[in-house]
């Protein structure tokens, strides 16, 4: 009796279609599943290659173009859980979502447009979506767990990097990295990994709405930190609403800052030793900052905790505003709650992103799945942190030592001053602490924009963002 067929190892599903940019130049577009395979030994005897992953890729690449000159970025969001899609269609690919912004949204089902400003006039693009986001997923019989962590997550990332600049010839070509919220501390623990790794060393890092030390956002008992650093983006914040009257944005972020630098720390550092004028004029000045009444900053005993901060601001207007940026609003089903229900600037971005990405790849690049393309997905938690049993979660070690390794990596940032998820200052304390030598550390650059986390969903902040990130990949200032 023969012994039954075993099935055929899945293969890449990888579909190409060609395409122009306004400028009439060609590009192709790849989208589709690579696999990834691991070796496998038996007390020392290689067993051959087993696969483990299904990574889902888009790829854009430039026709006739030299490859030692043209350069690649790999593009990925964060989360952890979220797929690349921000990204790709908010704001370096080809082609854009049309959804309105806060305060003029358009309704569904949106739409979808050329993206004149794509990053791909400059650099090729590979947007990737870790393992169980996008159409990511396990191989067959393999579990997803490994890859919902810290480790597995940048070894995967980094293999399918490798993967993908091999098989295409771009180990020569300048390379970048590109992250967004989560995706920033993917990117940085990837420069030291695929140096240390592979020997593969990057040009630039993009971090857009960086977060490498979890420290500065922690509000935890005992942790100061965080309500200092997120003062300024609480003052911007109230700005934009209104409650700084007709001063400039500029006036009050200067003023923010400088108290969050000194007087405010000091102030919560003394605690109970607070004078009660000391007392008096720390809640005067907190509540003139952040746009709250004297009396609930002197009730939360100075500390704002940031869902709070969302869920109180507009309280008596009977609106939150939101986390991922803080310029929209919306209504919870209870007035007086502690923290609201659900931030309203996720809402007004999901729907939109999410049709544009399911109509573009099925009808545009011809990619055809039944599985439900992961947009933003909690399937991948609990997300494992073992490696930082102990300790605060930061990457800021890695992103240093793959600096001091390649003297010639930059590293751009870029900051929402309505980001209420990742603030803009928490993320100026984190890279004043590179342990790098001061003639590395001049090769960090910051880009500002009055929008949130997602800052290119506002269309001014989205065209100057465009300019300053297709300037850092040519090496120049915008």
């Amino acid at each position: 009796m023969s012994e039954p067929s075993r099935p055929a190892p899945p293969a890449d599903n990888l579909v190409t279609t060609s395409h122009a940019l306004r400028s009439g130049e060609r590009y192709t577009a790849t989208a589709g599943t690579m696999v990834l395979r691991e070796e496998v030994y038996t007390d020392g005897t290689f067993d051959g290659l087993r696969p483990k992953a299904e990574m889902f890729v888009t790829a854009y690449t430039l026709d006739g173009a030299d490859p030692l000159s043209r350069p690649v970025t790999f593009a990925f969001n964060g989360g952890p859980g979220s797929s690349s899609v921000w990204l790709h269609l908010g704001v370096l690919g080809p082609r854009r979502v049309v959804m309105g912004d806060a305060g003029a949204l358009l309704p569904p089902p949106y739409g979808l447009a050329d993206n004149e400003e794509s990053l791909l006039a400059v650099s090729d693009l590979v947007f990737i979506d870790p393992v169980s986001t996008g159409y990511s997923r396990a191989a067959e019989g393999q579990k997803a767990e490994p890859y919902h962590g810290f480790t597995g997550d940048l070894e995967s990332v980094g293999e399918l990097i490798r993967l993908w600049t091999t098989r295409n010839a771009r180990w020569m070509s300048p390379k970048f990295l590109a992250g967004e919220s989560y995706g920033t501390v993917r990117a940085a623990g990837l420069a030291e990994h695929l140096q240390s790794r592979y020997g593969m060393y990057v040009n630039g890092v993009m971090l857009i709405s960086s977060v490498l030390d979890f420290i500065t956002g922690e509000f935890n008992q005992g942790n100061d930190l965080a309500h200092a650093l997120y003062l300024p983006t609480y003052a911007a914040i109230a700005h934009y609403h209104g409650l700084h009257g007709d001063r400039p944005l500029a006036g009050v972020l200067r003023e923010a800052e400088e108290f969050a630098e000194r007087d405010y720390p000091w102030a919560l550092a003394r605690g109970n030793r607070l004078t009660a004028d000391e007392r008096a004029s720390a809640v005067a000045r907190i509540a003139a900052l952040t746009g709250l009444s004297e009396d609930y900053v002197d009730r939360v005993n100075l500390r704002i905790e940031h869902i709070r901060f969302f869920t109180e601001l507009l309280r008596p207007r009977r609106q939150v505003v939101g986390r991922l940026d803080g310029r929209f609003t919306g209504w919870d089903p209870d007035a007086g709650r502690e923290h609201f229900f659900a931030d309203p600037s996720s809402n007004a971005i999901m729907g939109p992103f999410s049709a544009a990405l399911n109509h573009y790849l099925r009808t545009d690049l011809g990619y055809a799945n039944d599985l439900p393309y992961e947009v933003l997905t909690s399937r991948v938690y609990p997300w494992s942190f073992r490696e930082f049993e102990g300790a605060h979660v930061t990457v800021t070690d890695k992103l240093a030592a793959a600096m001091r390794a390649n003297p010639h990596l930059r590293v751009h940032v870029a900051c929402g001053y309505h980001d209420g998820a990742t603030p803009y200052y928490a993320a100026e304390h984190a890279l004043a602490h590179l342990p790098v030598p001061a003639e590395l550390a001049a090769n960090v650059e910051f880009k500002y924009y009055e929008a949130g986390h997602m800052m290119y969903v506002h269309e001014p902040s989205r065209l100057r963002q465009s300019a300053d990130l297709a300037a850092f990949v040519l090496g120049q200032q915008a």
